[in-house]
């Protein structure tokens, strides 16, 4: 095999040489190539990922394993990540997205976790394109094809439509397992004379190379990669599941992997690498569906697979359970003294290479450089001002970006498990933490427009509002994982913009105690029509005590108060009314983007857990995309009231920021007239304002506009249907 088919530089083959002595064969230099692609490797961003906090009071597992683990008490941890499956969805979008689901899914798993809830990321075209339209067909049909079948909840997530998601979607898939704190399996407990056995299905040519694939630029013509694509089981999956954790409430297993990117080389070579042992693996031993090469088979990303660590004198039990569950089960190498990852057939050594050199891809420090344009980027808007704020809403509610998702989402089985505590459709995502009354909430946040015109700042107010979101609901922060969608890093604009996006995920995580115990990387996303914007996706995990403490949106009642905590407005730049509804004069996102304050988002977390601790709101939401107007268009909604809105108690800006700016740590809440006095006393020294009353059947804005609950509801769920007519 050419080092170039490989995937390989001519400076990496001849590192590769060097610290070999010698010229690799072919097996061995596909099995390099693989193992250095980006997506295995990290090359190009192992610098910038030191970046993030890893440890804090709650991290029980940073990154290095197949997820993070943080302690949630009672004695439970919770194993949670994200990953990204964007080519692999773009060529083959019901299949591509179903594995991604299935991988993720054994990514806690290999923790020793259940599986207990999936979320996933869509960046997508506009729904007006058929060619996005079809492809977002497809990838959710995927997700809930696999994920219903596998008995996995899927419990939220976040959809954004952009033309620069045309025809390189992303599709980034979450999951998250309660395990118990003495019952973690960890991949770094392989000891010479234990053996390698790989539990699950049999290796076929589907997937090979996907590594390889997922590191490069998708071609005008993706259908010569569709061999490329796995093709996933559910029910398979849901076998093993059960079978792995049979094996690990027995006490069968000492160490346990994911057969992910890279197949079984993967799995195998990152035990032998973190254990610090050497691994030799029969690939004739390897149960096939077809006639493979070793080549392929090690290189074979065929799906619901796994592999066991398991001592000599336990192999015929775990096989008599694997029997019980009818998966295949082999033992198919073996761990050994030494620092040696060896290939054989047929007892003949057929790749022989230091177990260091799979797992040391040297770094790339590539070039950066400002976008030439940054500066028209981030400049303030000139003359932004809302000419119909009446009209302005209804078309930010029955966006693409604003509308409902229940098209999506009910294609979902969310209440599978019995432990949902939230359905999609909520700003939060919530499950029951087992054996107790408390619950674990998820924010997850993507913010592809603010990120484009300022990285740093679009990506603090990212990180910042999965945080305000969680701290408004009641949560204490646990952790965070995070996917990193970016275009080629080998463009130097685009490699500063990815440093800039990390450097401001960091900066929060750091002030805010909130570290980064999981994660995921993918780069080349981009195709002859040119790069996706930059979306760092996050989602942060977070504690609520008691359900008690959970404060939800949409429950207000008549004659409650409508409060404001926080600046009357944030900033309209890269927002999406100034998008939308043309503020900037085009559909470019452009603008200065809110400027993260540490010290004020201290204060609103510290405020917002102590309002949902003394039980003194109905209800509340963070303002987010489309501002005030659409935080409380959406409460007005959800709740079925409407509210009488005083815009003369936020003077000091003008009407269109007062409506439509985003950004910044504030929310609005609905508080009980008998509470007021409490709930003003906790914001005391915060920006705090009583705004107007829940009354009626409409949502008026002082004598500026007023609507009907209906029609801002119509608007919100039957906005797909406007746009297509």
């Amino acid at each position: 095999m050419n080092y170039r088919d490989a995937g390989l530089s001519d400076a990496e083959y001849e590192r590769i040489k060097e610290m070999l002595g010698r010229t690799p064969n072919d097996l061995e230099t596909a099995l390099i190539g693989v193992m250095w692609s980006e997506h295995c490797s990290y090359k190009s961003t192992r610098r910038l990922l030191s970046q993030f906090p890893q440890s804090g009071r709650s991290v029980v597992q940073g990154p290095g394993e197949n997820a993070g683990v943080v302690d949630c008490g009672g004695g439970w941890g919770l194993a949670f990540k994200v990953e990204s499956h964007n080519h692999p969805s773009a060529v083959a979008p019901y299949q591509g997205a179903a594995t991604g689901v299935g991988g993720i899914i054994r990514d806690i798993l290999a923790m020793g976790a259940r599986p207990a809830a999936s979320m996933d990321g869509l960046f997508l075209g506009p729904p007006d394109s058929l060619k996005s339209a079809n492809l977002a067909e497809g990838i959710v049909e995927g997700i809930a094809g696999y994920g219903n079948a596998v008995g996995v909840p899927t419990i939220g997530g976040k959809t954004f439509y952009d033309p620069c998601f045309e025809g390189n979607p992303l599709v980034n898939a979450f999951n998250c397992g309660f395990v118990r704190l003495d019952s973690i399996v960890s991949s770094r407990t392989a000891h010479p004379g234990h053996l390698a056995v790989l539990l699950g299905s049999k290796t076929g040519r589907d997937g090979i190379a996907g590594a390889s694939f997922a590191s490069k630029e998708l071609d005008e013509d993706s259908r010569e990669s569709r061999p490329q694509i796995q093709i996933g089981d559910p029910f398979e999956e849901k076998l093993l599941i059960e079978c792995c954790l049979d094996l690990r409430d027995r006490g069968l297993i000492e160490s346990m992997q994911d057969m992910g990117a890279a197949g079984i080389l993967s799995s195998s070579s990152e035990i032998a690498h973190k254990s610090g042992v050497g691994m030799e693996i029969f690939c004739d031993r390897i149960p096939l569906r077809e006639r493979m090469e070793p080549w392929e088979i090690f290189l074979s990303e065929s799906q619901e697979r796994m592999l066991l660590i398991v001592t000599p004198e336990k192999l015929d039990e775990v096989m008599g359970i694997a029997g019980r569950y009818e998966l295949e089960c082999v033992a198919v190498g073996a761990i050994i003294e030494g620092d040696r990852y060896r290939v054989l057939e047929h007892d003949v050594v057929i790749a022989d290479l230091p177990v260091q050199i799979l797992g040391s891809a040297p770094m790339i420090e590539w070039p950066a450089a400002a976008p030439a344009d940054a500066a028209a980027r981030r400049a303030p808007r000139p003359d932004m001002r809302s000419l119909d704020p009446a009209g302005d809403l209804l078309e930010l509610l029955g966006s693409p970006a604003g509308r409902e998702r229940r098209e999506i989402w009910e294609q979902y089985d969310c209440q599978v498990q019995l432990h949902t505590a939230e359905e999609p459709g909520y700003p939060v995502s919530a499950v029951c933490l087992p054996d107790t009354d408390g619950l674990v909430l998820f924010a997850m946040e993507g913010e592809p427009w603010k990120c484009r015109a300022d990285p740093f700042s679009g990506a603090a107010e990212t990180m910042a509002q999965s945080l305000r979101v969680l701290a408004l609901s009641g949560a204490e922060p646990l952790g965070m994982t995070n996917c990193l969608n970016f275009p080629s890093p080998e463009d130097p604009e685009n490699f500063h913009v990815l440093s800039e996006c990390v450097k401001g995920l960091a900066t929060v995580c750091r002030d805010m105690g909130c570290p980064v115990v999981s994660g995921n990387v993918s780069l080349y996303n981009e195709t002859p029509r040119g790069g996706i914007y930059p979306v760092p996706l996050v989602v942060t995990a977070g504690l609520v005590s008691h359900c008690a403490y959970y404060v939800s949106c949409g429950r207000a009642r008549e004659g409650d108060a409508v409060c404001l905590v926080g600046p009357a407005a944030g900033s309209l730049g890269a927002s999406r009314w100034q998008v939308i509804c043309g503020g900037a004069g085009s559909s470019e996102p452009l603008g200065d983007v809110w400027a993260y304050d540490p010290n004020m988002e201290h204060a609103f977390a510290e405020r917002a857990i102590a309002t949902s601790r003394r039980a003194c709101v109905r209800g509340g939401r963070v303002i987010a995309g489309g501002g005030l107007a659409v935080a409380l268009a959406k409460s007005a909604i959800f709740c079925g009231l409407g509210m009488e809105v005083d815009l003369g108690e936020l003077g000091g800006s003008g009407l269109t920021e007062v409506l439509f700016s985003e950004g910044g740590p504030r929310a609005v809440y609905a508080v009980q007239p008998e509470c007021l006095d409490k709930f003003l006393s906790i914001w005391d020294g915060y920006p705090v304002a009583r705004i107007g009353t829940v009354r009626g059947d409409t949502l008026k804005f002082g004598d500026v506009f007023e609507l009907p609950v209906s029609e801002l509801r119509y608007a919100f769920t039957e906005g797909d249907r406007l746009l297509r007519s």
